[in-house]
């Protein structure tokens, strides 16, 4: 089929370790690439969604992005990141066969999951990677044409459980004969420009001093005080935990979109050269 169809297939899946609960996205798969974006907190980003529900958010990263690549076909990304999630949860609380197995057209899957995992999965360094290798075989029954990519996390915890899951997780990538995502490293030398560049600031209101409590109600959600960026650093950065929340802001999401970008393009590129032939 000429390329304007792009076979009514095509699709990219990223699954990574989101946690959030947001409207449920539709894929179009028509005449578009679907990059499916799965996973935890670190993926749906529900924090910036509240502070800034325009965006741009992490699919819209991506999909910016790989526009500006004008060899390549127009995506669909679709971010079905959830709050709290981990594997063993996905799969077997049902919204994995609820809003996953039925979506049209999967070609590329890339898996970012560990995080909520080490955290609530019993005897995690057992049962993580079986977790990920029964996730990678629902995929394989449900998306047979779709390439599945697993991912590395962030950093996030301490070096050594972020480690811990990392080797996990390649070690899935390698018993799996799957290639393996690694955004650790780019999201770590871009921590070295400002190790709180990446990440917004949520902290608790009762823990800010009374005195300050009226001016910075514009800043209030769900009782924490909440922003994107430093503009409160010059006042609280001594408050014990004020820099603890290592979640992704709005500029975090745009590092994890652009070495997204970057590593799907040429894999989007030699897929098509394959669906030529």
């Amino acid at each position: 089929m000429g390329r304007g169809l792009f076979r009514s297939i095509w699709s990219l899946a990223l699954i990574w370790g989101g946690l959030v609960a947001v409207p449920l996205a539709h894929a179009e798969h028509e005449g578009k690439l679907q990059i499916l974006l799965l996973g935890d907190s670190t993926t749906i980003g529900s924090v910036c969604r509240i502070t800034d529900p325009k965006g741009p958010h992490l699919e819209d990263v991506v999909r910016e992005l790989l526009a500006t690549e004008k060899d390549l076909p127009p995506t669909q990304v679709i971010n079905q990141g959830r709050d709290g999630e981990y594997i063993h949860g996905l799969l077997k609380d049902g919204r994995y066969d609820r809003e996953i197995a039925k979506l049209p057209g999967i070609d590329f899957v890339i898996i970012r999951y560990g995080l909520n995992d080490q955290a609530r999965r019993e005897d995690f360094e057992q049962n993580f990677p079986k977790d990920f290798s029964a996730l990678i075989a629902r995929l394989r029954q449900d998306f047979p044409q779709a390439t599945l990519i697993p991912m590395t996390v962030i950093p996030y915890l301490s070096p050594e459980r972020d480690a811990l899951i990392n080797r996990l997780v390649k070690q899935v990538g390698e018993a799996e004969k799957l290639p393996v995502f690694d955004i650790y490293p780019r999201y770590q030398a871009e921590l070295a420009n400002g190790y709180n560049m990446l990440n917004y600031r949520r902290y608790p209101l009762e823990k800010i001093p009374e005195a300050h409590r009226a001016w910075l109600q514009p800043f209030v959600r769900n009782n924490s005080v909440v922003v994107m960026d430093q503009r409160l650093d010059a006042h609280f950065r001594d408050l014990p935990g004020w820099f603890g929340d290592r979640h992704p802001n709005l500029a975090g999401y745009h590092v994890i979109g652009d070495e997204t970008a970057k590593y799907l393009a040429p894999r989007i590129r030699e897929k098509l050269k394959l669906e030529k032939r």
